[in-house]
């Protein structure tokens, strides 16, 4: 029997839960928030939908209970305060850490062999605050970012192709911020065929900038931070650990030494599975994309130092 906690029911958590659900993903699943209600409401609303969709999963909601989600294979920390308009993934430091410090302390509690799976933003900042707070083995703490750009960057990748998203293979790499994560347009392919060979040097620059900005252009739109892809990207790392699946997944972990970085948590090819980060796969960049790799590095430790200055680590 699989469980999965998931820490805060709104937008991105909510959207994870029901993924976990109505995908028979995991056997039961919990879903924790610190309003009154809200939690037990929108499992409730989800479960109303198991005879429309025809799934059995157990989705439980709970309002602060953390013994609720006791032995959980699993856990995913969505908590925290989303970006408005304007706002950076950066502005949300110093309220965010203190919710995941708290967080991480309590379900580690009552599921101290779980895999923790960090959405809350800045997600890089938040990864490395885990990972030094809990002093889990570093294979145990996996930020969710890298996985969601890509997806991003797989849309644009098809909108300028006219093709299948399912047809492209694409991946980002570093930081998950608007100026610091890194589209690797050179590896990416459609059927098997390099895009570099299929759009202009212009168009992949219009698709590599787009993708940069993904976040940002959908909260300008909507009001908010995105949710929908967000909750299925991490829904899929779950997966990809409950299933064993040995994916390559662009996942921000702990690095010594990989990529010619060391202490820090940045987004890299990680292959996901039981065990959490099994293994790197080590894509050799040219010395452009190196180097734009060591730049988004030392942008995500400015903003580790933040944490540094508030005695968190």
């Amino acid at each position: 029997m699989s469980k999965v906690t998931v820490v805060g029911a709104g937008n991105v958590g909510a959207t994870c839960a029901q993924v976990l659900t109505v995908n028979k993903i995991a056997d039961e699943v919990v879903m924790l928030d610190v309003k009154e209600g809200f939690a037990e409401g929108k499992a409730m609303d989800i479960n109303q939908c198991a005879s429309l969709l025809n799934f059995k999963t157990n989705l439980i909601g709970v309002t602060n209970d953390y013994s609720k989600t006791a032995n959980s294979d699993v856990v995913v920390i969505t908590s925290g305060v989303p970006r408005k308009p304007g706002m950076t993934r950066e502005d949300l430091i110093g309220v965010n850490a203190n919710i995941v410090q708290s967080v991480c302390e309590n379900v580690l509690k009552h599921s101290p062999n779980a895999i923790l799976i960090v959405i809350a933003n800045p997600m890089d900042t938040m990864t490395y605050l885990s990972l030094k707070l809990t002093k889990l083995p570093k294979n145990r703490i996996i930020g969710m970012g890298g996985l969601l750009d890509s997806s991003r960057f797989k849309y644009n990748l098809s909108n300028a192709l006219g093709a299948c998203q399912s047809d492209i293979d694409a991946m980002v790499i570093g930081g998950h911020g608007d100026t610091t994560m890194i589209p690797l347009i050179r590896f990416a392919s459609c059927q098997g065929k390099a895009v570099s060979e299929l759009l202009s040097p212009e168009k992949q620059e219009e698709v590599v900038k787009a993708t940069m900005v993904g976040g940002a252009t959908l909260t300008a739109l909507i009001g908010t931070s995105a949710w929908y892809a967000p909750g299925a990207a991490g829904a899929a790392v779950v997966e990809a650990i409950l299933k064993d699946q040995k994916k390559v997944i662009a996942s921000c972990v702990y690095l010594d030494g990989e990529f010619g970085q060391k202490d820090i948590c940045i987004g890299v090819p990680a292959i996901i599975g039981k065990n959490g980060v099994e293994g790197i796969a080590e894509n050799k960049l040219n010395d452009a994309e190196q180097e734009l790799f060591a730049k988004s590095a030392d942008a995500v430790r400015s903003m580790n130092s933040v944490l540094a200055e508030m005695k968190l680590i």
